[in-house]
């Protein structure tokens, strides 16, 4: 049925109703799937994320590198997100946030990342990327999860936005400042990447890999 929608043409027509409006007429949102990709990869859209420490880190942070990938099928998939970092120290167990940020410029490493990519301006935790927190096993982070709320197409697309490691724990948004709902006082940036369309190869290579599936949406 999707290879129908797909094909005639390329379009999904979605109806949402307003929530708190009057009207009884829907909204009418038009999510429209990257192509050539989705057709030559079997309605599914692959991601990728190839994370670098930000230049000049003191001594005191680590060298973080990595990835993290993205898949989600067409038009109705749950976001699926593997993520795999290296360079922390073998007894680090410091908690860090990972977030997706609104601009994927990394020109003067991730300060020009802007704010979290935030569509629907509500409160931190309830940013579409936020990923939550992630505690290191012997310098190495590995994890598999899923992100209901963010998108690699339409309107709210993640793709061309910045991943971005924090220094700290996020609070998720239980801190008594303005910061706490802004970003989760996660402190510093420390690695980063911009997000990038890619064939399936990169998730296919990691089939085989041990994966630990944490809970849907933030931690």
């Amino acid at each position: 049925m999707e290879k129908i929608i797909l094909q005639l043409p390329l379009i999904l027509l979605v109806l949402h109703i307003q929530s708190g409006s009057s009207s009884d007429s829907p909204v009418h949102e038009i999510a429209e799937a990257p192509k050539p990709e989705v057709v030559e990869f079997n309605n599914t859209i692959y991601a990728t994320c190839e994370v670098n420490p930000v230049p000049n880190l003191p001594p005191s942070q680590p060298q973080i590198f990595g990835q993290v990938l993205f898949k989600q099928i067409f038009p109705n998939g749950t976001l699926e997100v593997k993520i795999h970092l290296r360079g922390l120290p073998a007894d680090d167990q410091q908690a860090r946030a990972i977030h997706i940020h609104q601009y994927g410029d990394l020109s003067q490493g991730c300060v020009t990342a802007g704010p979290h990519y935030n569509p629907r301006a509500v409160d931190h935790p309830g940013h579409p990327g936020d990923l939550g927190n992630f505690v290191s096993e012997q310098g190495v982070i590995r994890k598999f999860q899923k992100l209901p709320e963010a998108k690699l197409f339409g309107g709210e697309s993640i793709l061309g936005r910045a991943v971005v490691v924090h220094e700290k724990e996020d609070d998720l948004g239980m801190g008594t400042d303005e910061e706490s709902k802004r970003s989760g006082n996660a402190g510093k940036r420390i690695a980063g990447c911009v997000i990038g369309i890619t064939t399936p190869s990169l998730w296919q290579k990691t089939e085989g890999l041990p994966r630990e599936e944490v809970e849907e949406g933030n931690e």
